[in-house]
């Protein structure tokens, strides 16, 4: 039986699931401190016992995004802000190379934060 991030990445389509799990283990590897719990219905990764980022799927695009918690204090062309007072996102395109340099990058500045 899975549990339910196990079960998060697995209803999902063949190339957002693997998107997301390659997302999940550059996520996992930028420090030893950060683990991923379910929280809120969504896979999250914490540092120590504060929320840094999640996955989440657009449900009017179909497409999945990285939340940044502390997005707000981070200035980055590939950040959203939206609607959103604290976090900001990143949109994943998946018809396009996963831009996975800026992606660290935006995720190692958001850790000095922590």
């Amino acid at each position: 039986m899975l549990n339910q991030i196990e079960a998060f990445y697995e209803k999902q389509n063949e190339a957002t699931r693997e998107c997301l799990l390659y997302l999940r283990q550059e996520i996992l590897k930028l420090h030893p401190k950060i683990n991923e719990q379910w929280k809120y219905g969504a896979p999250f990764f914490c540092y120590e016992k504060k929320m840094f980022c999640y996955f989440w799927i657009d449900k009017k695009l179909k497409q999945p995004y990285v939340s940044v918690a502390e997005g707000r204090r981070l200035d980055h062309p590939m950040l959203e802000q939206g609607d959103r007072k604290r976090m900001k996102i990143i949109r994943i395109n998946l018809d396009e190379d996963l831009p996975i340099s800026e992606i660290r990058l935006i995720l190692n500045e958001a850790l000095t934060f922590y």
